[in-house]
C-alpha cells in the first residue's frame, strides 16, 4: 500500500473528525468539508498515479446534479414557507401531544419519502415542523426522526433513494420486487424506534408564534394555497419528469422552481410591500447555501477515495466474509460514514447479474443491498442527503445527533436487517 493512499485515508479521517466537532473547534463544518476536498484532489494529482482532468470533470457533474437539485428542492419549500403555503396543512394538525405528533410525522415522512424522495421529503417535512414546534431542542428530536422516517421510506421504492434507483435502473431490482421484499423490514426500522421513543416522550410541544416578516406581507388564503399547490406539484412532478424525458432529476427541480418564480412575480407585481419580499430574488436569500456548499465538499471528497481506489479495496475486503447478509450490512454501517453511491456503484462493479440465486434479478444481494444502503445513512446526520439537509436547515449539531438519535437508527437498522434475514431465508426462499 503506497504512501499517498495512506496519506489519503489519514487526511480524510482527520477531516471528518473536525466536522463531528464543528461546535467544540468553532470551525463550519462546510470550511471543513471544502478544505477537504480539494486537499484530498491535490493528494492525489501529485501523487496518485495516471491522474487525468476529465476524472474529477466527471464527479463533479455527477456532485453537481445533486447539489442543484437540493439548492432548488430548498428554494421551493422556502416560497412555500414565505407564501403560508405550510400553515394551511399544520392548521389541519390539531395535536399538541409529542407522541400523537410523533407518529402523525413518522408515518407521513415514511410514505411521502416513497413517491418524492427521501432528501426532499425530510426538507419539507422539517418546513412544517418550524410551524408545528417552538423549541429547538424539542424540535431537533423531531427532526432526527423525519431523517429515520425519510431513509426507511426511500429504501423500498424504486425513486425513493439514489442507491434504489441505481439498482432499479441497471435492471439488478424490479420495482415491484423492491417493494414486496424491502416494505416490511423498512417499516419495522421506523417502527421499532417509533415505539420505543414513544415511551420517553411526554406533554405537549409549544406552537411557535407568526414571524415578524410575515406579519409585513398580506398574503390571502388562495394565493397560499395556489403555492402550496404549485410547490407541492413541483415536487411531485420531479420522477414524472425523470420518465417521460430521461433528464436528470435537478432539471425538473429547476422547471418547478422556474414556474413558481413567474407565478410568484406575476402575483406580486401591484404590491410593492409584498414584491419585495416574497419574490424569490429576495427569497432565495435566506436558503442555507453553507449547507450546500458542505454537500459539495463532502461529496466531491468521497469521490476522491472512489477514484483513488478505496472504496474498491472495501468492497474487495468485503467480498472475503462470503455471506450476502453480513456484506450488506457492513456496507449499511459504512455508509453513514462514507456516501451510500459510490458503495453502491462499487457493488455494481465486483457482482454481475447471474441468472439464479442471490444475484439475480430481485435476487437476496440487491433487495438488501437496497435496505442496508437506504437505511444505514440514518446511524449519522452527515451519512445520508435527507440528513445533511436537516442539519443545514436546523443547524443540528453532530454530536447533539449521535446521543440522541443514533442509538434508535442503530436499533432500527438492525430490527429491519433481521426482518429481511427472516423473510428471505425462512419465508420467501425456503
Amino acid at each position: 500500500m503506497s504512501f499517498y493512499f495512506i496519506l489519503m485515508i489519514v487526511i480524510f479521517i482527520i477531516g471528518y473528525c473536525a466536522i463531528a466537532l464543528e461546535h467544540p473547534i468553532k470551525i463550519n463544518k462546510s470550511a471543513t468539508a471544502l478544505l477537504l476536498a480539494v486537499i484530498l484532489w491535490s493528494v492525489y494529482a501529485l501523487m496518485g498515479p495516471a491522474f487525468e482532468h476529465e476524472t474529477i470533470l466527471l464527479h463533479l457533474g455527477d456532485t453537481a446534479e445533486i447539489v442543484f437539485f437540493l439548492l432548488g428542492a430548498m428554494t421551493i419549500v422556502e416560497i412555500v414557507d414565505r407564501h403560508e403555503g405550510f400553515r394551511i396543512i399544520t392548521d389541519k394538525i390539531h395535536t399538541k401531544s409529542k407522541r400523537k405528533l410523533l407518529w402523525i410525522i413518522g408515518i407521513l415522512t415514511f410514505f411521502m419519502s416513497a413517491v418524492l424522495d427521501n432528501m426532499t421529503t425530510a426538507i419539507v417535512i422539517c418546513a412544517l415542523l418550524r410551524k408545528l414546534i417552538a423549541d429547538k431542542h424539542d424540535r431537533w428530536f423531531f427532526c432526527g426522526i423525519v431523517i429515520l422516517a425519510a431513509n426507511s421510506g426511500g429504501a423500498w421504492s424504486p425513486i425513493g433513494d439514489v442507491t434504489t434507483i441505481m439498482l432499479w435502473i441497471k435492471g439488478n431490482i424490479t420495482a415491484m420486487g423492491v417493494i414486496m421484499e424491502t416494505f416490511i423490514p423498512s417499516l419495522v426500522s421506523l417502527l421499532v424506534p417509533l415505539i420505543a421513543v414513544t415511551f420517553m416522550l411526554k406533554g405537549n410541544v409549544e406552537r411557535p408564534e407568526v414571524s415578524e416578516d410575515n406579519k409585513l406581507v398580506t398574503i390571502s388564503s388562495k394565493q397560499s394555497l395556489l403555492i402550496l399547490c404549485l410547490g407541492v406539484g413541483a415536487l411531485l412532478f420531479v420522477p414524472v419528469f425523470k420518465t417521460i424525458t430521461h433528464l436528470p432529476p435537478y432539471l425538473g427541480i429547476l422547471f418547478g422552481l422556474g414556474i413558481l418564480w413567474v407565478v410568484t412575480e406575476i402575483m406580486h407585481v401591484s404590491n410593492k410591500e409584498n414584491y419585495s419580499r416574497l419574490n424569490v430574488s429576495a427569497i432565495i436569500t435566506k436558503v442555507d447555501v453553507p449547507s450546500v456548499l458542505f454537500f459539495l465538499g463532502i461529496l466531491m471528497a468521497v469521490a476522491c477515495l472512489q477514484t483513488a481506489g478505496h472504496l474498491d479495496l472495501l468492497a474487495k475486503s468485503l467480498d472475503k466474509l462470503g455471506n450476502i447478509y453480513i456484506i450488506d450490512i457492513i456496507i449499511g454501517l459504512v455508509s453513514s460514514v462514507v456516501d451510500n453511491v459510490p458503495l453502491v456503484a462499487a457493488a455494481l462493479g465486483m457482482y454481475p447479474v447471474a441468472d439464479v440465486g442471490h444475484f439475480a434479478v430481485d435476487g437476496a444481494f440487491w433487495e438488501f443491498l437496497a435496505y442496508c444502503a437506504g437505511t444505514g445513512g440514518s446511524i449519522l446526520i452527515i451519512g445520508s442527503a435527507a440528513g445533511v439537509a436537516v442539519m443545514g436547515m436546523e443547524k443540528i449539531d453532530f454530536i447533539w445527533y449521535l446521543k440522541k438519535i443514533t442509538i434508535w437508527a442503530l436499533l432500527g437498522y438492525f430490527a429491519g436487517a433481521g426482518t429481511f434475514v427472516l423473510i428471505s431465508k425462512f419465508i420467501l426462499h425456503t
